[in-house]
């Protein structure tokens, strides 16, 4: 009995560790749009050919977010 417990509340702890991957997410599209406004400030002529970059980046820090976050249901709920 002791074991069944244990093993469900290390399920939930591992789910909260990976559940922190949403917020570095968080972190990390701020600083990715942070970057591109400061250049963009800085150059403004240089900002239109950069867009492009900034969607690519955003979206990479999006999706590991989202991985982080099925990663952390599959924990709670699959396993």
């Amino acid at each position: 009995m002791e074991l069944a417990a244990a093993a469900a509340l290390g399920k939930f702890i591992g789910a909260g560790i990976a559940a922190f991957g949403t917020g570095v997410a968080a972190i990390g599209v701020g600083n990715v749009a942070a970057n591109f406004l400061a250049g963009a400030l800085r150059n403004p002529s240089a900002a239109g050919s950069q867009t492009a970059t900034l969607f690519i980046g955003l979206a990479f820090a999006e999706a590991l977010g989202i991985f982080s976050f099925l990663v952390a249901l599959l924990l709670m709920f699959a396993v």
